[in-house]
C-alpha cells in the first residue's frame, strides 16, 4: 500500500518512517512535518493509506482529512486519547496513542491491509464484514451472527453464545453489508441468519431458543425463502 506520514513532531515522524520500512505491506511515498504541505501533496497524489497526527499547528489532522476529496484509509496518531473519538467518527481504520510499539503499529496496518484488499477485490467479501465499535474497526464473521436486533439508532448483533455487541448502525445499513442468501429481515426490528432458524410458523420463528416475531410486511417473503430451503 502506498502511504504518507504527516506529523509535526520530527522524532515521531522518524519513528513512524522506521516502522513503515519494516512492514512489507507498505511503500512510503511521502512524509511531512507541515500539515499544509501534506494536504497539498494529498490533493495532487493518490495514496492508499495515511498516517495522520491529529494535533498539529495551522491545520489539525481531522481538518486535513475532512478536506480531502478522495479519502484514503486513515490511521490517526495522537498523544491524547480523548481525540480518538473524533478520529473514529471520521471512519478511521484505527488510532494509535503515542507512544506506541511496532507490534501495535503492525496490528493497525493489518486492519488497513484487509480493508484495502476488500476494496480491491483481493479477499472474499462473503465471509465477514467490518463494523465499528470500541472506537475501532472490527471484523465480524457472518457465520458467527445468529440474529440482529434494532434498538433506536443502534443495532445489537448476537452470536452463537448469545453474547452481543452494540453498534451505532441502522438496520438498512447492516442489511447492505450482509449476504442476502444468508440473512433475511423478518421484522422492522429483527434480521436473522437463515441457517440458524430452529423452527417457524407464519407469525414467528425460533432462534437461539428465542421467539422472534415475523411482521405482516415480511410474512410472505420469509415463508417463501424458508420453504425454498426445504426443497
Amino acid at each position: 500500500m502506498k502511504c504518507v506520514i504527516i506529523d509535526d513532531e520530527p522524532l515521531a515522524l522518524e519513528l513512524m518512517q522506521a516502522y513503515v520500512k519494516q512492514n512489507e505491506d507498505l511503500e512510503l511515498c511521502g512524509k511531512f512535518t507541515d500539515g499544509l504541505l501534506g494536504k497539498e501533496y494529498l490533493h495532487n497524489h493518490s495514496v492508499d493509506l495515511l498516517f495522520l497526527d491529529i494535533q498539529m499547528p495551522d491545520i489539525t489532522g481531522l481538518q486535513l482529512f475532512e478536506s480531502l476529496p478522495e479519502k484514503p484509509l486513515a490511521i490517526f496518531t495522537t498523544a491524547y486519547s480523548n481525540f480518538a473519538v473524533q478520529g473514529f467518527d471520521l471512519d478511521a481504520v484505527d488510532y494509535l496513542v503515542k507512544p506506541f510499539s511496532m507490534d501495535r503499529f503492525n496490528r493497525a496496518v493489518a486492519k488497513a491491509k484487509e480493508l484495502f484488499d476488500i476494496r480491491n477485490n483481493k479477499l472474499p467479501e462473503n465471509e465477514f464484514m467490518y463494523v465499528k465499535y470500541d472506537y475501532q474497526w472490527n471484523k465480524i464473521f457472518f457465520d458467527d451472527i445468529v440474529y440482529i436486533e434494532a434498538l433506536d439508532d443502534y443495532i445489537r448483533i448476537f452470536n452463537k453464545e448469545n453474547r452481543s455487541i452494540l453498534i451505532h448502525l441502522s438496520m438498512k445499513a447492516v442489511m447492505e453489508k450482509l449476504p442476502e442468501e444468508r440473512f433475511i429481515r423478518v421484522h422492522r426490528s429483527f434480521i436473522v441468519a437463515l441457517d440458524k432458524v430452529q423452527s417457524w410458523n407464519k407469525n414467528a420463528l425460533t432462534i437461539l431458543d428465542r421467539e422472534v416475531p415475523i411482521s405482516i410486511t415480511y410474512q410472505k417473503q420469509v415463508q417463501d425463502v424458508l420453504e425454498k430451503r426445504l426443497k
